[in-house]
């Protein structure tokens, strides 16, 4: 496999230079970035891999950026790793809404980082589904990434795009949001159950076009099913 480069924005010094030293040592290609106008460059420029990118800077903050990604269709399929200094819930959320595939709070272990940056880049390489897939007006197509509804585009975030192909595969089985975790974010240990209620809501949001949100169910007390058979909202 060809060497992965991983882009590390950050406004410290030291920072960029633990993080460096870390992903080398672990066969990693790595670029740097100050701030959001240079790292924005770089991702134009270089297409990393991933992005490690901090919450807080000055100028652009890393949440901005992130949505700016994000919306770019050339860059939105970038999976990005939020570092935070905030450890509070609605912090984490709020960076997940962002569209970011995950986060890690700081300080952190160089070897935790790691398994968390392996981790996000397996579940974004896996692509098993290779025909489209319809559902009740709704339409997955796996070789154009796109997913439309009676014909209209609608837009979702990779890690949305994985939940709603896992979903239509596996379709009337009641999953928990461990096997969620497990099938979708490619059994990272470290992300909490709490991010699938995040990505649920926000696959939800994306599928409301003529109520097809209705088909992601909960399942109380066990977690989340697809299925057409329900018509009612969960």
């Amino acid at each position: 496999m060809a060497e992965r480069t991983i882009l590390i924005v950050d406004d410290e010094q030291p920072i960029r230079d633990m993080l460096r030293v870390a992903l080398e040592m672990a066969d990693y290609n790595c670029l740097e970035a100050s701030d959001a106008q240079q790292a924005h460059t770089l991702i134009v420029d270089e297409k990393p891999d991933l992005i490690l990118l901090d919450w807080m800077m000055p100028g652009t903050s890393g949440l901005e950026l992130a949505r700016r990604i994000k919306r770019d269709e050339v860059t939105s399929g970038i999976p990005i790793i939020m570092l935070t200094a905030k450890g509070e819930e609605d912090n984490k959320v709020q960076g997940l809404e962002t569209g970011a595939d995950d986060y890690i709070t700081k300080p952190f272990s160089p070897r935790e980082l790691v398994a968390r940056l392996k981790a996000v880049l397996r579940r974004t390489e896996n692509h098993h589904v290779t025909e489209p897939i319809a559902v009740e007006g709704l339409l997955l197509d796996p070789v154009s990434h796109r997913v439309t509804i009676n014909e209209r585009p609608v837009e979702m975030g990779p890690t949305e795009y994985r939940l709603l192909e896992f979903f239509l595969t596996h379709q009337e089985r009641v999953y928990t949001r461990g096997q969620l975790l497990d099938h979708v974010w490619g059994g990272n240990v470290y992300v909490e159950e709490r991010t699938v209620d995040v990505h649920i809501r926000r696959l939800r949001k994306a599928l409301s076009l003529d109520d097809h949100d209705r088909f992601v169910q909960t399942v109380r007390g066990t977690g989340y099913r697809f299925s057409i058979k329900v018509t009612e909202k969960a």
